[in-house]
């Protein structure tokens, strides 16, 4: 599904319940970029002065570690964001971000972005207040998400995937360990998960970890 420019910012809960009137000034200092699979979007040590919005794709964020090997952080999908803190001061990355699938993003700088708070009170206040909101919520977000089962998680997965994709058919864009450490559980349960799936006629597996999705409505009904 693709995305408008005031779509974009609504994404960012910072940004969320900002009035129309912001939201239009916002996106006068929104860019967009597309990447393709494979192609990096930042790299650790890269100075990080840019709010990311993915609009439409999946992004893998990782670090090397001490060992030289590569660890998972966090998966971006449709609907996430990063960067948000680099809208307010100066940071440095310390990982790297790569498109497992062709990716669409929204950006914001920070230079931009504070050119317009300087410009506009209004929404420099609707932040405060944004702020406060968010810090009152995040106990309650936490535990929701704490909450989720696995196969709900598995399940949501997989539709968002195909959906990014505009397929049903497609390969997993990333190792099924990789997907156990984002999805909080082990490797084997994500096996065991997709063979349950594939048993109940939700999914149907392939070779190269192929997936297609027959049943979507059951696997986003999952809890």
């Amino acid at each position: 599904m693709q995305r408008s420019e005031h779509d974009c910012i609504k994404l960012v809960p910072l940004f969320k319940h900002l009035p129309d009137s912001d939201v239009d000034k916002i996106e006068t200092i929104m860019t967009h970029k597309h990447y393709a699979a494979g192609e990096s979007l930042f790299l650790d040590g890269d100075d990080l002065d840019t709010l990311i919005i993915v609009a439409n794709g999946q992004v893998k964020v990782s670090k090397i570690a001490a060992n030289g090997r590569e660890q998972l952080l966090y998966l971006l999908q449709s609907g996430d964001f990063d960067g948000e803190g680099a809208l307010f001061k100066e940071m440095t990355r310390s990982s790297s971000g790569v498109a497992l699938i062709p990716t669409q993003v929204c950006q914001i700088s920070r230079k931009n972005f504070q050119k317009l708070l300087s410009q506009s009170p209004s929404i420099s206040m609707n932040l405060i207040n944004e702020f406060g909101k968010r810090i009152s919520s995040l106990e309650k977000r936490t535990t929701e998400a704490s909450t989720e089962t696995v196969e709900a998680r598995i399940g949501n997965y997989l539709v968002e995937t195909g959906a990014s994709l505009e397929k049903d058919t497609f390969k997993l864009p990333i190792k099924k360990k990789d997907l156990a450490i984002y999805l909080g559980t082990t490797p084997e349960t994500v096996s065991r998960k997709l063979t349950e799936f594939e048993r109940k006629g939700w999914i149907s597996q392939g070779p190269q970890k192929q997936i297609k999705l027959i049943d979507k409505d059951s696997l986003v009904l999952l809890d």
